[in-house]
């Protein structure tokens, strides 16, 4: 797989069916590995070891419903009451980041209220603070680590 802007992390894969496989830490089990699965398991890994988000709070690919669509999220994380503190879209890093991107997650995020956004795919990466008192977002440089 191609080269991420991320640190190296260590992965299981497997072979099975002419389809390569990675193992996801948080749903325990293999999936298919596709570009896009790639920067989610990267994100993963960079939440769990470099930002020390644990395991037990990070959800992957859940269902939500968006104006009455069944839509699917890449990666949530919560805090340890259940508030959704940062919402991640992932694309394959063949597809830029865009306007267009961000309203997706912008939509998404309607439903969740998550307090920080990220926009990755791999290569180029966004973050940012939402204020919704004041109905804007604050672009930043990194998301914070973990805290209590």
């Amino acid at each position: 797989m191609q080269r991420l802007n991320f640190p190296h992390y260590d992965f299981r894969f497997k072979n099975s069916e002419n389809n390569i496989y990675i193992f996801d830490a948080i749903r325990k089990k293999f999936v298919v590995l596709q570009p896009e699965e790639w920067v989610r398991q990267n994100v993963v890994q960079y939440l769990i070891i470099e930002k020390k988000y644990p395991k037990s709070l990070i959800n992957v690919e859940k269902q939500i419903i968006v104006n009455k669509i069944k839509k699917r999220y890449d990666v949530v994380v919560f805090d340890s009451i259940g508030n959704i503190v940062l919402l991640v879209e992932c694309k394959a890093p063949q597809i830029p980041i865009t306007q267009k991107t961000f309203d997706q997650i912008a939509r998404y995020n309607m439903n969740l209220n998550a307090t920080y956004l990220m926009v990755t795919n791999g290569l180029d990466h966004i973050y940012c603070k939402m204020d919704y008192t004041q109905e804007k977002y604050t672009f930043l440089k990194h998301i914070p680590d973990f805290s209590r």
